[in-house]
């Protein structure tokens, strides 16, 4: 598994935490940025993941700023990725289980870091249930194509 990662400076403290708890279970990483302190657009860090999932370089995209708001809907604008905000766990194994979420999004001033380490693990334990949830998908699908042209 290969998972992109990217935050602005609001989530960087937390996606370095994030990193070091994947490294210690041996999953692959892309650390799409930002990589200091200094106030930068949480857009472009969504954009850089969002590519690498829609690219298939990354099976999965993990996306952190203050609220985890703006940087989810920035990565929701790339075709095919469906980012998801996520501040429980329940919320992260339903939108794996029930929309095949590729990205998550966490608000690193929402959540303490052992919350989000759960949330974390469960979304990256869940997988996509498809039967009457692909069919849904497909309608989520639907309506980006018609929207993109």
């Amino acid at each position: 598994m290969r998972i992109a990662l990217g935050s602005d400076h609001a989530g960087l403290e937390l996606k370095k935490e994030i990193i070091k708890h994947l490294e210690k279970k041996g999953i692959e990483l892309e650390d799409c940025g930002t990589y200091s302190m200094e106030s930068c657009d949480y857009a472009d860090f969504a954009e850089k993941v969002a590519e690498q999932v829609v690219s298939k370089k990354s099976d999965y995209g993990i996306l952190v700023c203050g609220t985890g708001i703006g940087i989810s809907i920035a990565a929701n604008k790339v075709p095919g990725i469906r980012a998801a905000l996520c501040g429980d766990t329940f919320s992260a194994h339903a939108c794996r289980e029930h929309n095949d979420a590729n990205i998550l999004s966490l608000g690193a001033r929402v959540v303490g870091v052992g919350v989000a380490l759960d949330i974390v693990e469960t979304f990256l334990n869940a997988k996509f249930e498809g039967d009457r949830h692909q069919r849904r998908i497909n309608k989520i699908s639907a309506i980006e194509e018609k929207y993109t042209k």
